[in-house]
């Protein structure tokens, strides 16, 4: 499993309408794109539960490497980078994902937390706490699906959840889901990752 977003930050003024008919147009495209476990379209809005910014910023969770890279260099990404130019693009690597207890609802808000991995951390007892927040989080009230990735060049850990309702702020940057494409999400593999 490979964990991927790109953030485009917008203008305070920006139309987000133009972000929402967009993925209205071609959210479909990855529908049943192979490798994909699911994408997540997200936004963020300034001023809505807590965001100081107006921002797209999809998330992937991927089965194969293969299927991503396909994404990235065979054209299908070309098209975000035609409209609103190249971003980072931040990649992990996972180490764990879970169903939730609300799995067959309509996810409606995503919550990401970033967290830095401190030095002298001992790593396999961070990577487990990791595994055990996800499961903790998967089983909370609303959540359709939990995961957490790490960033070895930037050693940061990134904690993901789907959900059916709105979180506070205080949990994570919270955003609206506007599409969810799952081709794979049945394949992600449960639990650790390791």
């Amino acid at each position: 499993m490979h964990a991927l977003q790109y953030e485009l930050t917008l203008p305070a003024d920006y139309d987000m309408g133009i972000v929402r008919d967009r993925v209205a147009r071609v959210g479909h495209l990855l529908d049943d794109w192979d490798g994909l476990g699911f994408k997540a379209y997200l936004v963020r809005e300034r001023g809505a539960h807590g965001s100081p910014v107006n921002q797209y910023a999809p998330f992937y969770l991927w089965n194969t490497l293969e299927g991503m890279n396909r994404f990235l260099w065979g054209g299908a990404f070309q098209g975000l980078v035609d409209d609103f130019g190249r971003p980072e693009a931040r990649q992990w690597s996972g180490l764990a994902f879970e169903e939730g207890g609300a799995a067959g609802a309509r996810a409606d808000f995503a919550v990401r937390r970033r967290e830095p991995v401190p030095d002298g951390a001992e790593l396999s007892a961070l990577m487990a706490d990791a595994v055990r927040e996800t499961r903790r989080a998967a089983a909370g009230e609303g959540v359709v699906l939990a995961a957490a990735a790490v960033d070895t060049a930037r050693w940061e850990l990134v904690h993901f959840s789907l959900r059916a309702h709105a979180a506070p702020p205080d949990e994570g940057d919270v955003f609206e889901v506007l599409h969810m494409s799952a081709p794979g999400r049945d394949r992600l593999p449960r639990g650790r990752q390791w």
